[in-house]
């Protein structure tokens, strides 16, 4: 199958869009001929980024805090209104971290759990009676090679990928009765900002490109790999370079895995 025809007149909404993975799935989108739904927090990178989209006349700019979600149910129907129709939410928004489980306060763990864990599953909860009443409808969730190991750096944030994988599988099986699919994605080292908005311990923005993500995958290739996955009805996929040999170490080599990866850069 091409899975450009496969989001043709799809309605999709994007969190997170206004960089790195989240940015460059609504450009791939626009020229599929899909009609999206932009959010994030960051309206003016949004309304730069509708600009630049093919038919940018058929996207919505929807400005989002995952931290403050009081006003969802207004914005899940207003988007209702203009589309009749939502066909495929990408929850891709989210926040990392570089700093210790020591040093990380509190208030940063739940910080990171509320945008990470507790935003993304609200969304899912706002469009989840949309996509019952359709019979039809399809999650993408992006969580992080983190969420299959913990990492130097990454408690609170491994913590909070994984726990999206425990509730989108379950949420996979309840929901198949009723026409709603479900694809996880595991991104490892991906060519993306995300390092420079990491939480470090005290809750500042780490501000630095991380050479790991200099280094990483292409993100063209990247959203290459999870649209693909999305149209093939997936249940999961890996995407990125040799640090995916680490997942299967662990599953089938665990003590050369407990080696080998503490000795890896942290960044």
């Amino acid at each position: 199958m091409n899975h450009t025809s496969y989001f043709q007149n799809k309605v999709i909404w994007i969190t997170g869009a206004s960089s790195g993975i989240g940015e460059e799935l609504a450009l791939q989108l626009a020229r599929a001929g899909a009609k999206l739904i932009l959010s994030a927090r960051n309206e003016e990178k949004l309304h730069d980024l509708q600009e630049k989209l093919e038919n940018h006349n058929q996207h919505r700019v929807v400005p989002l805090d995952l931290a403050n979600l009081s006003n969802l149910s207004e914005i899940s129907s207003e988007i209702l209104g203009i589309y009749q129709r939502i066909d495929i939410l990408i929850n891709n928004g989210g926040v990392s971290q570089r700093a210790s489980a020591n040093e990380t306060s509190m208030e940063v763990n739940r910080q990171l759990m509320e945008v990470n864990f507790f935003g993304n599953i609200a969304l899912a909860k706002a469009v989840l009676p949309i996509f019952r009443a359709q019979q039809s409808g399809q999650f993408l969730v992006v969580s992080s090679i983190a969420g299959k190991f913990g990492f130097h750096l990454r408690s609170i944030y491994s913590a909070s990928k994984a726990a999206l994988v425990g509730y989108y599988e379950s949420l996979a099986m309840e929901e198949a009765p009723n026409g709603i699919k479900v694809t996880l994605a595991y991104p490892g080292k991906i060519n993306t900002p995300i390092s420079k908005s990491a939480l470090t311990a005290s809750g500042q923005a780490h501000g630095a490109m991380d050479r790991n993500q200099a280094t990483g995958m292409p993100v063209e290739e990247c959203v290459q790999q999870m649209l693909e996955a999305m149209a093939k009805g997936k249940r999961e996929v890996l995407i990125g370079g040799k640090e995916l040999l680490a997942v299967y170490m662990k599953r089938f080599l665990p003590r050369l895995f407990w080696k080998i990866i503490p000795k890896q850069s942290a960044t």
